[in-house]
């Protein structure tokens, strides 16, 4: 029996042990922090063996392969004495990839943002479309949670980030889209834009003649990739100046959106699907919560809560969303922003900046002498300042261009706290 450890017990972890498990696998999973309940029950119930509060090298060395948590470093020492004994570490999603019903299509979306709306969108049309589509991946289920479970779907759409894409080799997506790359996880591609954009590309390998690549063509990283590459699936480009549909009657907004809808549609059309019907039911589509999504007032104030918008790119993208003079919420654990990026934004309509997190020296070395930065460390803390400076007619804007694990245990946590904090407020 081939021995198999797992590193990291989160959704994707959890669900690779159990898959393996299924497939006669001797399975360890051995996460450096605490494991959630709901976790150990799942490893309970199938019997896999466990540990947590560090890592035991000696059982881990001598697994033959080792699938890692997306968010564990190459820096970390387990993962460098793995890589000094040569065993293979792979991803969650290249594992669960092996065991892709037969006949069933991949439609993966990658980018430094819109991922998780596009594809919830793409998932909503073929669900409309009456198709037998699963959704996974970075949102909803781990992908080898979905197969583990036994059901065979037709269509799986997964939402990638660069971290799961490092350890994929040998899968293949069938339709791969590439939304954006700016600058994000930078402290995890040694400070290079060129290393974090090989990683976002790593969605292509391995693709067939038959295959299709969606893309954002205005983007100039991807421009520059496209020109040095050869490609032999179906190229599917789109533009922001040349439109091919109208947004007028669209729930979702903005010009970000439309890359999204665009994506989603040429996925479509791709797979020949009915197009006019995917159309209307992306007329109808919702903007996906914690993605600049409006929350209520206090006292004549807007309140957006755009948790997720965990880099300066997203954070642009969210102020050009907003017409009003703006508090902005920023903070949290710094991924080595540049945020000379947003500068331009923040002169023109941030009036304060709140600064949320354990170590705020960034953003105060950036926007100190530019715009006033209070400092504050909880969102109960944070949501009494934006109360006592914000006035009538303006917009208080959570957008943190941060990720959370500094206060927050995720992105989805901090976003549901603003939400909360500002709901009791309209109470009172």
């Amino acid at each position: 029996m081939s021995k198999l450890t797992v590193l990291g017990a989160g959704e994707s972890g959890v669900g690779a042990a159990v898959l393996a498990k299924k497939k006669n696998f001797e399975v360890f999973v051995s996460d450096f922090g605490q494991i959630k309940e709901e976790y150990k029950k799942v490893l309970e119930k199938n019997n896999i063996e466990f540990e947590e509060g560090g890592h035991t090298l000696e059982k881990i060395l001598n697994s033959q392969q080792v699938i890692k948590s997306p968010g564990i470093k190459e820096t970390a020492p387990v993962i460098k004495a793995l890589r000094q004994k040569k065993i293979p570490v792979i991803s969650e999603i290249e594992f669960a990839g092996r065991y892709l019903p037969e006949n069933a299509k991949t439609i993966c979306v990658t980018g430094s943002n819109g991922k998780t709306t596009t594809t919830e969108l793409i998932n909503k049309i073929l669900q409309g479309l009456g198709e037998n589509v699963a959704m996974c991946g970075n949102v909803g289920k781990s992908f080898a949670s979905v197969i583990s479970e036994g059901k065979a779907y037709d269509y799986y759409v997964l939402e990638l980030s660069s971290f799961q894409l490092d350890g994929m080799y040998d899968f293949r997506a069938d339709v791969a889209v590439l939304l954006n790359i700016t600058p994000d996880h930078l402290d995890r591609y040694d400070y290079k834009m060129e290393n974090y954009a090989a990683s976002k590309f790593r969605i292509i390998q391995n693709q067939k003649s038959g295959d299709a690549f969606i893309y954002f063509s205005d983007d100039e990283i991807i421009a520059k990739e496209i020109k040095r590459r050869k490609f032999e699936q179906k190229l599917y480009p789109f533009a922001t100046k040349e439109r091919f549909f109208d947004m007028t009657n669209f729930k979702l907004k903005g010009v970000h959106n439309y890359c999204n809808v665009a994506a989603a549609l040429l996925a479509v059309k791709h797979l020949g699907l009915d197009y006019e019907k995917a159309l209307k039911i992306a007329e109808k589509f919702s903007p996906i919560e914690h993605r600049i999504e409006p929350c209520g007032k206090i006292n004549g104030v807007e309140y957006i809560n755009d948790s997720k918008g965990t880099n300066v790119d997203a954070v642009k993208k969210a102020l050009d969303s907003v017409t009003t003079t703006t508090i902005l919420i920023l903070g949290g654990v710094d991924k080595g922003n540049d945020y000379g990026y947003i500068m331009p934004e923040v002169k023109k309509q941030v009036r304060e900046i709140v600064a949320m997190g354990v170590d705020n020296a960034p953003i105060h070395k950036a926007f100190d002498g530019i715009v006033l930065v209070s400092d504050v460390r909880s969102m109960k803390e944070c949501i009494e300042k934006c109360v006592e400076i914000a006035k009538p007619g303006e917009t208080v804007l959570l957008s943190p261009a941060c990720a959370s694990f500094d206060l927050f245990s995720c992105y989805e946590e901090r976003g549901e706290m603003f939400k909360d904090e500002v709901k009791k407020r309209m109470k009172n």
